[in-house]
C-alpha cells in the first residue's frame, strides 16, 4: 500500500508540474500539436513515451548520485562547466515560465471571470506564498487533489466532443507543407522543455522518497497520465475550428459544449495553472538556497516580484515567445540525458 500510495503521490506531483496555464488552458497544446491535426496525433504518442521513459530517468539517476537540486543533476550530465551555463538556463526558464503562469492566471481572471487583473495578481501570489510555506507537503497536497479533478473534468469534456460528428474527419485531416517534420520536431522540443523544467521538481522530490521502485512506478504512471490527458485534449481541440486563434480554447470549448461544469472547469484549470506556479517556485528556491542563506520566504518575495515585471506581457504572446524557445534549446538536454545508461540495480 505504501509503494502505491507513494508512487501516485509522485504522479500527482509529475503531472501537476507538467500541466500549467498553457497546458490547461489549451494554448499550449494547440501550439505544440493540434494544429497539425493528424501528426499532432502522432507526435503526442512520441512526446509521451518520451515522459513515462526519460521522466523516470531523471527521478532514478537523482536517487543514484544523491541530487539535492538541479544544478548537481546537471553537473552529473554535462560536467562541472557546462553544467554552470545549462543551470542558468534553465534558472531562466523557471522564472519565464512562473511568468507565463501568473500571466494566464491574470487572464482566467479578466477574459472569463470579469476580473482585473489585479485582483488576479493578487489572490494567485498570496495562495503559492502559503502553499510555499507549507514545502513538500503542500506541493503534494494540492496536485494530489487538483490532478485527478482535472482527468475527470476532461474526460466529460472528451464525450461531448465525440458527439461531435465531424470531429473524426478533423482528427485524420492533414494539413498541407512539411507538417510531418514540424509535428515530430514539435514532439521532441515539448518534451525537453517540460523535462528541463520538472527536473527541478522531479530532482529534489526522488531523493526526499528515497525508494527507486515507488518513484520508477510513479515515473510511469505520471508520464501515461500525461500521454492520456494530451490525447484527450487533442481530441477535445480538434472539435474547435481555428482553435489557435483563442488564448484559453478549452474555456471556449466548455462554455459552448458543457456550460453545466463552465465554472468548475474554469477552477481546474486555475488548479493547475497554480500547481505549476508553485512547483517551478519550489524548484528555484531549492536552487537559489544553495547560494543566498536567507529565508524561504525572502527568496519568494524576490522570486514574485521579477515574475510579476515578466507577466506584464500578453499571455498569449508571451507563452508563444518562451515556449518555443526554451524546447528548441532543451533539445541538449533531452538528448544527454538519453545517452546517459542505465542501473540495472533497484
Amino acid at each position: 500500500m505504501k509503494k502505491w500510495t507513494g508512487a501516485l503521490q509522485v504522479a500527482a506531483v509529475y503531472v501537476g508540474t507538467v500541466i500549467g496555464a498553457g497546458f490547461a488552458t489549451g494554448r499550449e497544446i494547440v501550439e505544440f500539436f493540434t494544429q497539425y491535426r493528424f501528426w499532432g496525433f502522432i507526435s503526442i504518442l512520441i512526446a509521451g513515451y518520451l515522459f513515462i521513459f526519460l521522466g523516470t530517468k531523471i527521478m532514478i539517476k537523482a536517487i543514484d548520485i544523491q541530487a539535492s537540486s538541479f544544478e548537481q543533476f546537471n553537473e552529473y550530465l554535462f560536467g562541472k562547466i557546462l553544467s554552470k551555463i545549462m543551470n542558468v538556463f534553465i534558472m531562466i526558464m523557471l522564472l519565464g515560465v512562473c511568468a507565463v503562469m501568473l500571466s494566464g492566471a491574470e487572464a482566467l481572471f479578466t477574459e472569463q471571470l470579469g476580473f482585473s487583473h489585479t485582483i488576479g495578481s493578487f489572490v494567485t501570489i498570496a495562495l503559492a506564498l502559503i502553499v510555499m510555506a507549507l514545502g513538500v507537503k503542500g506541493l503534494f497536497a494540492v496536485n494530489t487533489f487538483v490532478v485527478p479533478m482535472l482527468i475527470f473534468f476532461n474526460f466529460i469534456l472528451l464525450y461531448h466532443s465525440i458527439e461531435n460528428k465531424q470531429i473524426l474527419t478533423s482528427l485524420l485531416h492533414n494539413p498541407e507543407g512539411f507538417i510531418s517534420i514540424k509535428a515530430i520536431i514539435a514532439a521532441f522540443s515539448y518534451a525537453a522543455f517540460n523535462l528541463a523544467l520538472a527536473q527541478a521538481v522531479l530532482v529534489p522530490v526522488a531523493v526526499e522518497i528515497n525508494e527507486k521502485v515507488i518513484v520508477k512506478l510513479g515515473g510511469w504512471i505520471g508520464g501515461a497520465l500525461l500521454t492520456i490527458i494530451l490525447i484527450s485534449s487533442h481530441i477535445i481541440l480538434t472539435s474547435l475550428p481555428n482553435a489557435i486563434l483563442f488564448e484559453i480554447p478549452m474555456a471556449f470549448i466548455v462554455k459552448s459544449a458543457a456550460s453545466s461544469i463552465y465554472f468548475i472547469y474554469l477552477l481546474i484549470i486555475y488548479g493547475e495553472i497554480f500547481t505549476s506556479l508553485i512547483g517551478n517556485m519550489y524548484g528555484l528556491e531549492r536552487q537559489i538556497n544553495r547560494y543566498i542563506s536567507i529565508g524561504s520566504i525572502w527568496i519568494h518575495g524576490g522570486i514574485i516580484v521579477f515574475v510579476y515585471m515578466i507577466s506584464r506581457v500578453n499571455y498569449g504572446e508571451l507563452l508563444g515567445i518562451l515556449y518555443p524557445f526554451f524546447g528548441y534549446v532543451s533539445l541538449i538536454f533531452l538528448f544527454i540525458l538519453w545517452l546517459k545508461p542505465v542501473r540495472t540495480k533497484a
